[in-house]
């Protein structure tokens, strides 16, 4: 340290606040464009009013084919697939369909035992079985029971001659579960068919919608609707496998044992399905099931069976309801 005289130290004033240069540089900067700066902000204001106005509006993009084939892919997965066609056809002729079931009057029933009988007394190892006859105490089971569909309003109903004709009352049960007793109106031993009508219908009977077979091909899907064995309604599908078939029935005995111009499919059908519906994948009826055929002579399913054609069908209501 010296002994000079004392210097006191000169501060510099302190820098403006940066709020304070940023103020004074749009000052400035206003004053140099005093005249175009108003269309300036005028202009900014409308970009911001556009801009808000979109980001609440937003334009609708463009759909690609990569956005309709994916939400194609999740509306598929998303949701429950349709029926089988084979569901749809049986659900609309189902309404239709009846059982059919045939009795013996107890004359008839002494009568049918009494020729057994003497058919088997030429076997050597007859035994007498004794006749039982219905007594109203136990529910009547019926002596054969097949298939039948409803084909007009008049409630006339088309099954197999087979079915009725070794039986003389009938009982028909509908859709709904109501029965009622059944005359013969006509039969067409040709074709192995008969047509019955019930004495009491429902008030909703539902006639079954027909249709030609001019357009069937073989490998045309098929469902038939019926009572096989008694149980049902059942339902099976499969494919139409040959036209204008002929068949020959064995057990028929009237003079009537050749059938021709059948449909022949692979729907499994029994015993049991015989005067049911055969439906296209529409549910309308193209044949009446009337025969099964197997080779080893069981009365069983074994791949073939035979429909009669609508269109022959008809004939034996009278007047033709296709």
């Amino acid at each position: 340290m010296g002994d000079g005289p004392y210097v006191a130290p000169v501060w510099a004033d302190p820098a403006p606040p940066v709020r304070k240069q940023l103020w004074a540089w749009c000052r400035n900067f206003a004053k140099r464009h005093d005249r175009t700066l108003p269309a300036v902000v005028a202009v900014v204001a409308v970009l911001a009013i556009l801009g808000g106005w979109r980001l609440i509006n937003p334009v609708p993009r463009a759909l690609t084919q990569w956005d309709i084939d994916n939400a194609v892919k999740y509306t598929l997965s998303n949701t429950d697939p349709p029926p089988a066609e084979t569901a749809v056809a049986a659900a609309v002729v189902g309404p239709s369909v009846v059982r059919v079931e045939g009795f013996l009057s107890p004359e008839h029933a002494a009568e049918e035992a009494k020729a057994e009988a003497a058919e088997a007394r030429k076997n050597k190892d007859y035994k007498p079985v004794p006749l039982h006859i219905p007594d109203g105490k136990q529910e009547e089971k019926p002596d054969a029971t097949g298939t039948g569909v409803v084909i007009d309003d008049k409630g006339d109903i088309m099954t197999n001659l087979h079915v009725i004709r070794s039986t003389d009352r009938w009982v028909v049960t509908f859709w709904d579960g109501s029965k009622s007793d059944a005359t013969v109106v006509n039969v067409q031993p040709e074709n192995d068919l008969a047509v019955i009508r019930a004495k009491k219908m429902p008030d909703d009977l539902k006639p079954a919608t027909l249709a030609s077979t001019a357009g069937l091909n073989p490998g045309d899907t098929v469902v038939a609707v019926g009572f096989p064995f008694g149980l049902g309604p059942s339902v099976s599908s499969g494919v139409i496998s040959g036209l204008k078939r002929a068949f020959v029935d064995p057990d028929r005995k009237d003079g009537g044992a050749r059938l021709s111009n059948l449909i022949q499919f692979d729907a499994a059908v029994n015993p049991g399905n015989s005067g049911g519906p055969l439906v296209n994948r529409d549910g309308e009826v193209v044949g009446i099931v009337t025969a099964i055929f197997n080779p080893s002579g069981h009365k069983v399913f074994a791949g073939m069976a035979f429909a009669v054609p609508i269109e022959n069908a008809a004939r034996a209501v009278g007047d033709n309801p296709l």
